[in-house]
């Protein structure tokens, strides 16, 4: 039976319950004699196990079951929750995850969890948890019976040398046996083999990954017997570790590696597996495709060269009024509006995927620092263009560590100013026109005004005189210039004293603005307001005096016709009254400088925009209508041109700029 039809399944359903695994177990460890909890975390480990297992990922159902052990033990009150237990239910998490994200990139969910196995049966069994570290801590042995080391004693005896060998494969090796058959050829001309892990069936089979074990005898030095070996083909590394003559008889024979060295074996093979899965499971990818996001990028500049001449067609179509090549224009746009939403969709991801790291990193921070922390996390379906989504999660660390670090107190100073002594952050992501807003707000002690002008002033970034004068926007801006800090302790939670510039700078390659607001003794606010970077818009085409510009529809609240006994007068401002509101009115010709003849009609045209709760009415001089057009970026040089974002053809050949609303309304 083919499983490969329900991989899409399996992969979705696997994230979700180990998400909700995640989220319970942040739950557990502050209500450990919860059972509740402790039931919602069993049957989703439970659940997952048995996917595995059907779907035939043998380590992540063998895994998962064993922490299922560890939760029915507690369930039956057998063993009690401690931060120890917590620790390696968080790890075994981590070992799941890890596998899960192997299969989505077409391996087949192998990793070596054995560590982690003997810690929850040695927990099952209400052993101590230190014991298996410490057991742990040695060589990594190699189970031999009672002939293969006798075989071995008298075979020393003889001259021969014993050895353990790792070889591994290069992970574009396709007839992985037939690659293992020429090796063991290479073995048997200049010695013997005594044992392998995984054994000759498994091997034959191509039961492994890319990498096995053998444990042969040879008269040869170390040195010589891997190069003998290197010669074969798709070999692409071999590791050669001399055995322990003196734990033999002890029914364990040991290799003299260290642990370093198996180390490295270890996670260049499980890089080599991320990288390329096995031949044997290279059907994985039927469902599951990774797509370089260059090629979504190319595919998305063709499509909007299709927008603009559809665009074109269209003004053609309605100059010629010819019944067929209107129909045919119609139905193309209805075919490119659908191929438009697939392309999108295809680059849009919820932040979540960003946002669910969040809540580990939290707790394992505020457990290193002494504070407890409750973290609150909002909005994880808001949507982004993945660019933006694999850029933005290094700034959101460093602001949460920072917040973390700064902002929140140690417990005993809460107390001592009338707080509870759990601190609380809030993540939180919502759209807002044509921008998303990641907001982090913790109810910490606040930013310090004069600590910070202080501290610019002793560096050099502001004279003294212009620190008296700033505001609190510009004084918080400061954060964020070159080499600022004020940490009195240099440490690596929050940056090691680099400050937030880098935040800054890569919020802004992203086309992004970031700003704070604090209040001392109460908390601060980071916002960090972001482009969708959707290049196609769906926008109002209006004219202001020989211009034509275009405004985008998300911004719009309602276009409306006035008459000049509607505008009125406040502190010197035009207004209007919209809804009951008082909107202050903005003459687009004025604003921009735009030449032309300024019309002295009895009515006036307003787009009524927003930006937030903040509004304002802008004046034209008509409305052409809605479109949709391409974003074309103006560059690096005119980047900072005031209430402009970007240009786009029109369908009559001609450029059109487009407004950034928000710009107009500050």
């Amino acid at each position: 039976m083919d499983m490969n039809q329900y991989l899409d399944v399996f992969v979705e359903e696997s994230k979700e319950h180990l998400q909700a695994i995640n989220d319970h177990m942040l739950r557990l460890e502050n209500e450990p004699n919860e059972k509740s909890i402790v039931n919602e975390i069993f049957r989703s480990a439970h659940t997952l196990k048995g996917m595995s297992a059907t779907m035939g990922y043998e380590d992540l159902a063998n895994l998962t079951h064993k922490m299922e052990n560890v939760l029915d033990a507690v369930r039956q009150d057998q063993i009690s929750v401690t931060p120890n237990i917590i620790d390696v239910l968080f790890d075994s998490i981590d070992h799941l995850e890890a596998m899960v994200e192997s299969i989505i990139e077409g391996g087949d969910g192998k990793r070596d969890v054995s560590h982690t196995v003997q810690t929850l049966d040695l927990i099952e069994n209400g052993e101590s948890v230190s014991d298996q570290v410490r057991a742990d801590s040695g060589d990594n042995g190699i189970q031999l019976d009672e002939f293969q080391k006798s075989v071995i004693q008298e075979s020393m005896e003889q001259g021969f040398h014993p050895y353990s060998v790792t070889i591994a494969l290069d992970p574009n090796c396709i007839l992985k046996a037939a690659r293992v058959y020429m090796v063991f050829e290479v073995i048997e001309q200049v010695g013997e083999v005594i044992h392998s892990t995984p054994s000759v069936n498994e091997l034959e089979e191509e039961k492994f990954d890319l990498d096995f074990t053998v444990t042969l005898l040879s008269k040869l030095q170390s040195d010589e017997l891997i190069a003998r070996i290197k010669k074969v083909s798709e070999v692409n590394k071999v590791v050669a570790r001399p055995l322990n003559i003196e734990t033999i008889n002890e029914g364990k024979v040991e290799a003299a590696a260290t642990v370093e060295e198996q180390s490295n074996i270890s996670t260049n093979t499980e890089t080599k597996d991320n990288e390329k899965g096995t031949s044997s499971k290279q059907t994985v990818n039927n469902k599951t495709i990774r797509v370089n996001i260059q090629r979504l990028d190319q595919l998305m500049n063709l499509f909007e060269e299709l927008v603009i001449d559809r665009g074109r067609l269209e003004t053609i179509a309605s100059e010629l009024k010819h019944p067929g090549l209107v129909d045919t224009v119609e139905h193309m746009t209805r075919l490119s509006s659908d191929l438009q939403d697939t392309l999108l969709t295809m680059r849009m991801v919820p932040i979540d995927q960003v946002f669910n790291r969040f809540p580990r990193m939290i707790r394992s921070l505020a457990k290193d620092l002494g504070k407890k922390v409750n973290l609150i996390v909002l909005g994880g379906e808001t949507e982004l263009d993945r660019t933006v989504i694999d850029e933005i999660g290094d700034p959101l660390v460093h602001l949460l560590r920072n917040s973390v670090d700064h902002g929140i107190e140690l417990p005993e100073k809460r107390e001592a100013n009338q707080k509870v002594c759990e601190g609380k952050i809030t993540l939180a992501a919502y759209h807002s026109g044509n921008h998303v807003y990641i907001e982090i707000e913790d109810d910490g002690g606040g930013i310090d005004r004069e600590k910070i002008l202080q501290k610019a002033v002793d560096n050099k970034i502001v004279d003294a005189s212009t620190a008296a004068d700033m505001d609190d926007h510009d004084v918080y801006q400061l954060l964020f210039a070159s080499g600022f800090s004020t940490a009195e302790i240099v440490s690596d939670i929050s940056g090691r004293g680099v400050g937030l510039d880098v935040v800054k700078s890569k919020i802004e390659s992203l086309g992004g603005k970031i700003t704070v607001t604090s209040i001392l003794g109460q908390g601060s606010k980071f916002s960090i307001q972001l482009p969708l970077t959707m290049s196609i818009l769906s926008v109002m085409l209006v004219t202001a005096g020989e211009e034509t510009y275009a405004l985008p529809l998300s911004n719009i609240v309602e276009s409306v016709i006035l008459t000049k006994e509607e505008i009125m007068k406040a502190h010197q401002q035009q207004v209007i009254d919209f809804r009951g509101k008082v909107v202050p009115l903005v003459s687009l010709q004025n604003v921009l400088h735009i030449p032309g003849e300024r019309l002295a009609d009895e009515y006036v045209s307003v787009v009524v925009v927003k930006k937030g709760d903040k509004m304002a009415a802008l004046k034209v001089d008509s409305f052409i209508g809605q479109q949709e057009i391409v974003l074309k970026p103006l560059g690096d040089y005119l980047s900072n041109v005031f209430a402009i974002s970007g240009a786009t053809i029109l369908g009559n050949g001609q450029v059109a700029l487009i407004l950034d609303c928000n710009d107009l309304i500050r």
